[in-house]
């Protein structure tokens, strides 16, 4: 086509040739740049995760642990994550985060082009790398699918991944997603479980100046913390505050109030703390059955047999009677100094100080200073001066005895404002216990302690320790007698004798070296004498005495020697609470438990565990030997327990030397057990028996277990058939050992 300019002047010809030319460039210049864009879309947008994976995304979430009452009593995950619904988080938090992170949010469709063109500006002015600008759905894009890296490469990915998530998903879901995967600081992922860790309440319930305080997070978690930066956090809140009311979400009068709030953190501890050793079993098997992602990512429900009252109340009844014990033997000294330890005082940080102390709680805390009359020291975030009236048991002046840089023990006698404690001293010389309380009717275990502090040792001594019984044994003696016909008031002589074994001759004592002659079988249980145990174990076998151990659910190795009659033989904690049971139970054995029930995520039932239940003796003989076990709580080795208002049984153990101490008894509902020793076998000391002990903390845990409950009544027992086992006589089967000598 030709095109003539005959009628034109010659400068308009040429003013219309350089417009065309210059539209024609354009063209030119906008087809590369929509070519390259193209083609740099194609680049970006190539392994780029496929967003229907959403669609099924379940973010990892906690495991959680409930006792018999639905309490958290633990909690497993990589994560602390609580999933939410949209529904969930109130009008409050929704219009705090999108002010302060997103105001165009429920009218973009992913990317915001201004708040990028502004940041990218800004960064190129600044040299800086592309950052900012990002829209919620973008942090979304770039939480569950993205590196943290701030690259141009990055952010054109997080855009193209927010435009593909605003295609498929309604605005409700996006925040849901959101509110759900975001970091907020102190290991909470997500807002609901930001809110009962900082808050300790759901999400539905925060205020204005909390809500507030939650959206400011995201933009630096440990910065802005309110534990350890509440200045910053503040500002922050504050910045949030009047961001809702540049958008007309607050009133003024709203903002002013909130603003003008202090920060106000109900923290919640690790769940963990309460029943560290029963949790620990529990992940042990939970596990080995269903593998570590399932359990630390899955969100199970475990509903365990814990009971979160009886497990507060064991653990204060075993940190007291070690107190009591450490007090018995007096000061000791020899403290951990951490100058020994090649740290500085103002940065030493103690495992107790993870958590705010409990009153009644027992911690280890620094001394920070001494003078003549008085010793600071630091426990956390506390501090508390020891006077001498708190260290009074000591008999010593406290400048003789603490040093700065000590690591002392101390038990929090109240909590005083300003950041204050009272304190009294108290020694852990390394002396240990632990506890077990089985319901009889179920064998569900109830409470669970391990030891004195797990954070200072993992090893559970209710479960993988085995020590010897003591005296704790006989009654498997006395019942093979009773269940074969014998009668708790046959006569037996109690009176020296020698025993001839393949390995020699064998004579045994008493604990008080005394003879006390003839006596029924019943007195002999109650007073704990060794001579009538190991005569009657020398007549029914020895191995007979053991089968009917093995019977009542220890799984111990026991030689058949006649002094494991005394208790010689080592058996665990549990395994032996759990064999006392038996005899509230009209002779049956029911196996300790520690879960009914484990759910998914989804709520399907994954394993529900219904008790193991055998006959181990017959009713009668479990009555008759309930009533012999009564006599020793009402007029036995366990006396000081018959003025506690409930029908109660048991018996003591103590071993040679007195390197175990236990008491083991139970009420027709619950039955309990508690060991004190050292982890070296050592001696406890002169007279730390099992009545002197360990029954103590046993009436302690067993006064709160059972009151304001019906403890039911033992079953009497059937009259006696006339003939006895008495007169029957064995070839004995035994050789020499270390015996029990309570």
């Amino acid at each position: 086509m030709k095109v003539i300019y005959q009628h034109l002047p010659p400068v308009e010809i040429a003013g219309r040739k350089l417009v065309g030319n210059v539209l024609f460039g354009l063209l030119i210049l906008l087809s590369a740049v929509v070519g390259s864009a193209a083609g740099l879309l194609l680049v970006y947008s190539t392994d780029l995760p496929q967003v229907e994976q959403l669609e099924h995304y379940r973010p990892s979430s906690v495991t959680e642990l409930y006792d018999v009452q639905g309490r958290v009593i633990g909690t497993f995950a990589l994560q602390r994550r609580v999933i939410a619904s949209y529904d969930d988080y109130p009008q409050v938090l929704r219009d705090a985060l999108v002010s302060i992170e997103d105001k165009d949010f429920y009218r973009h469709s992913g990317i915001n082009l201004w708040r990028i063109v502004g940041a990218a500006y800004r960064d190129i002015e600044s040299g800086g790398k592309v950052q900012g600008a990002s829209t919620l759905t973008m942090q979304l894009a770039r939480n569950l699918f993205l590196s943290p890296d701030r690259s141009f490469y990055r952010k054109v990915q997080e855009a193209l991944l927010a435009i593909q998530i605003e295609r498929r998903f309604t605005k409700p879901q996006i925040f849901t997603l959101y509110a759900n995967q975001i970091f907020l600081g102190h290991g909470a992922y997500g807002y609901e479980a930001a809110s009962e860790y900082y808050f300790g309440k759901p999400a539905k319930q925060l205020k204005l100046e909390e809500a507030a305080l939650l959206a400011g997070l995201p933009k630096a978690p440990q910065y802005y913390s309110p534990i350890n930066h509440p200045d910053r956090a503040i500002k922050r809140r504050n910045l949030v505050i009047n961001s809702m009311l540049e958008d007309g979400k607050v009133t003024a009068a709203q903002a002013a109030e909130a603003k003008a709030k202090p920060i106000l953190l109900n923290l919640q501890k690790d769940p963990n703390t309460l029943a560290p050793y029963y949790v620990e079993e529990i992940r042990r098997y939970l596990e080995a059955k269903y593998g570590s992602d399932q359990v630390h990512e899955g969100g199970l429900r475990v509903y365990t047999s814990l009971d979160m009252d009886l497990q507060k109340a064991a653990r204060q009844a075993l940190l007291e009677g070690l107190a009591a014990y450490e007090r018995r033997h007096g000061w000791h000294g020899k403290l951990a100094n951490v100058a020994a330890l090649g740290q500085k005082v103002d940065k030493y940080d103690d495992p107790d100080w993870d958590d705010d102390p409990e009153v009644n709680g027992y911690v280890h805390a620094l001394v920070t200073e001494v003078s003549a009359n008085a010793a600071q020291i630091r426990l956390g975030s506390r501090t508390a001066t020891l006077a001498p009236s708190d260290a009074g048991w000591t008999k010593r002046k406290l400048p003789n005895i603490l040093t700065v840089g000590d690591i002392v023990y101390v038990k929090v006698l109240a909590l005083e404002p300003g950041g204050k404690a009272h304190v009294s001293l108290e020694q852990d010389s390394g002396a240990e216990g632990s506890i077990v309380a089985i319901d009889n009717a179920t064998g569900e275990i109830r409470a669970m302690v391990g030891g004195r502090d797990f954070n200072l040792s993992k090893f559970n001594r209710a479960t993988q320790s085995l020590r010897q019984v003591g005296s704790s044994f006989k009654p498997y003696v006395y019942t093979a007698v009773i269940d074969q016909g014998g009668s708790p008031d046959e006569t037996i002589l109690d009176a020296p004798v020698t025993f001839q074994t393949a390995s020699g001759s064998y004579s045994p004592h008493n604990y008080d070296q005394k003879f006390e002659g003839t006596i029924t079988l019943r007195r002999a249980l109650a007073q704990s004498r060794n001579i009538p145990a190991l005569k009657l174990a020398d007549r029914v076998g020895i191995r007979t005495v053991i089968d009917y151990a093995h019977r009542f659910g220890v799984t111990a190795n026991l030689p058949p020697y006649l002094p494991v009659a005394l208790g010689s033989a080592e058996i665990t904690l549990l395994e032996q609470a759990s064999a006392f049971s038996v005899f509230p139970n009209d002779g049956v054995r029911i196996a300790p438990r520690y879960i009914t029930k484990v759910t998914d995520y989804e709520g399907r039932v994954m394993e529900e565990d219904f008790p193991d239940i055998k006959d181990v003796v017959s009713a009668r003989t479990a009555r008759i030997m309930t009533s012999m076990l009564r006599e020793v709580v009402l007029h036995g080795t366990a006396v000081a327990a018959a003025k506690m208002p409930f029908p109660l049984a048991g018996k003591t153990g103590t071993t040679n030397d007195f390197t175990d101490a236990w008491f083991i008894g139970f009420s027709p509902t619950l039955t309990c057990g508690v060991w004190l020793g050292y982890d070296e076998k050592k001696s406890l000391g002169e007279r730390e028996s099992g009545g002197h002990a360990a029954l103590p903390i046993w009436m302690q845990f067993m006064n709160v277990a059972l009151a304001g409950k019906d403890p039911g009544e033992f079953q009497p027992p059937p009259p006696a058939p006339p003939t006895s086992i008495a007169q029957k006589v064995d070839t004995p089967d035994v050789a020499p050992g270390d015996g029990e000598t309570h």
